[in-house]
């Protein structure tokens, strides 16, 4: 009996531990050090006082094909001329599928007429982690406060088939439209879909 004890005992640890490392709606986002394509420092702390997106991402994967036909430029540069920063994280692990240099980071940014504030390297894999980041893409809003306010898809068809934009539910639109007005995104979680990120 003392040993069935002891080994509830620990996996409740365990399960605590693996809860409190997960990301929290309502709760501070985690906080990060990442450069970016162009060699410059950022933290999430950097940016109080401002509205924050973080877009997961992975050039090749075909979900992600699929919103830079036109729709994640258009949010991106919806979001950022109302003051919003936006992060495009590349978690993609040297040698896997979507790891790129600055270098080529700037020139398909540049070539897909993408408006992110900045392209952000997290070679190792700790921001995603941190964030629970599980597919390319996966959308993340974190308030003035830096309280993370949505988690979860960009929209609610989960294909890679681009005339299946304008059929879908908006949900990271619908919820960083309602964060820059000060409500509380409904829902505030949802199921993201693309290619796992390549850790």
């Amino acid at each position: 009996m003392k040993l069935r004890q002891l080994v509830l005992a620990a996996a409740a640890a365990c399960f605590s531990l693996g809860v409190a490392a997960a990301p929290q709606i309502g709760a501070p986002a985690p906080d990060f050090t990442v450069v970016d394509s162009k060699g410059n420092s950022h933290s999430l702390k950097d940016f109080a006082g401002k509205n924050v997106v973080l877009e997961w991402t992975n050039h090749d994967c075909p979900f992600v094909v699929k919103h830079y036909s036109g729709n994640m430029q258009a949010l991106q540069a919806d979001m950022t001329a109302r003051d919003v920063v936006w992060l495009s994280v590349i978690s993609s692990a040297p040698g896997k599928q979507g790891h790129v240099s600055g270098a080529k980071a700037d020139e398909l940014t540049a070539s897909r007429n993408a408006a992110p504030t900045a392209v952000v390297f997290d070679e190792t894999g700790v921001v995603g982690k941190a964030y629970d980041a599980k597919t390319t893409p996966h959308m993340y809003v974190i308030d003035k406060s830096g309280v993370l306010q949505y988690m979860g898809g960009i929209d609610s068809i989960p294909s890679a088939k681009v005339d299946d934009i304008a059929k879908a539910t908006p949900l990271f639109a619908n919820a960083a439209n309602a964060v820059l007005v000060g409500n509380t995104p409904d829902p505030a979680i949802t199921k993201p879909y693309g290619c796992s990120v390549k850790y």
